[in-house]
């Protein structure tokens, strides 16, 4: 495995064309790409496919990963790789959560709020892959991964519509809230979590990009996606 220094090198070269680097990243990160990828097998989806996607994925974060940032790369790439391949299964089926993951998210969420009513702010990454005894890149797929995918893929309205197929518009931003019949709702939110799910949503943006652009952690981001989509759940009941 690169070291930190080599990889953060790498990226670098990657950035500027150097295609010696891209295959070098790449090779050294298979088995980063394999754990995600295991993650989403199914009966319906062939492994050859999964591995292609979770490789585009992999591209993309390498092409837009910020060196200055003062992230792990890894943990900036998982969201990445598995978005590409949860948009895909997305469009294909809905998307499964395991039960072990689930029960993590909820551990993950305890501690996360235990640790803010004690100290006032938010956990990093690291601090909960410590409490839980697993790695970094854990953390951050069981925050992306278990994010109330039953309201999103599952439930369904009388009208026969999900709440993903309600925030799968195409358009301005303006125009997203004018035809959503989430309008009166996503109305009554605030500015930050209004640009929430937007990005999310419909800009396919990872929570580390919406952090990152926000200013904030990912951590915070999972926490409040989380929270906004539990009240447009309730909302809609």
């Amino acid at each position: 495995m690169l070291s930190p220094e080599e990889t953060l090198n790498l990226i670098k070269l990657a950035q500027n064309d150097d295609n010696e680097a891209k295959t070098a990243l790449l090779q050294n990160n298979i088995p980063l790409i394999k754990s995600i990828v295991r993650r989403y097998q199914n009966k319906q989806i062939e492994y050859d496919d999964l591995m292609q996607l979770g490789t585009l994925g992999f591209i993309k974060a390498v092409n837009n990963f910020d060196t200055e940032f003062g992230v792990k790369f890894s943990t900036y790439a998982v969201p990445m790789i598995a978005g590409e391949i949860k948009r895909y299964i997305r469009d294909n089926g809905a998307i499964k959560v395991s039960r072990s993951i689930k029960a993590q998210n909820q551990t993950i969420n305890a501690y996360i709020e235990e640790y803010r009513q004690k100290k006032s702010k938010e956990p990093s990454i690291k601090e909960i892959a410590d409490y839980m005894k697993i790695d970094e890149t854990d953390v951050v797929f069981i925050l992306d991964s278990a994010r109330y995918p039953v309201s999103l893929y599952a439930e369904k309205d009388d009208d026969g519509l999900s709440l993903e197929d309600k925030l799968s518009a195409k358009g301005t931003q303006d125009d997203y809230i004018e035809k959503l019949v989430l309008r009166e709702i996503i109305d009554s939110f605030d500015e930050r979590d209004k640009k929430i799910i937007f990005m999310r949503y419909y800009r396919d943006k990872t929570q580390s990009e919406i952090a990152k652009e926000l200013g904030v952690s990912q951590v915070q981001i999972s926490r409040l996606e989380a929270k906004i989509l539990e009240r447009i759940r309730k909302e809609l009941v």
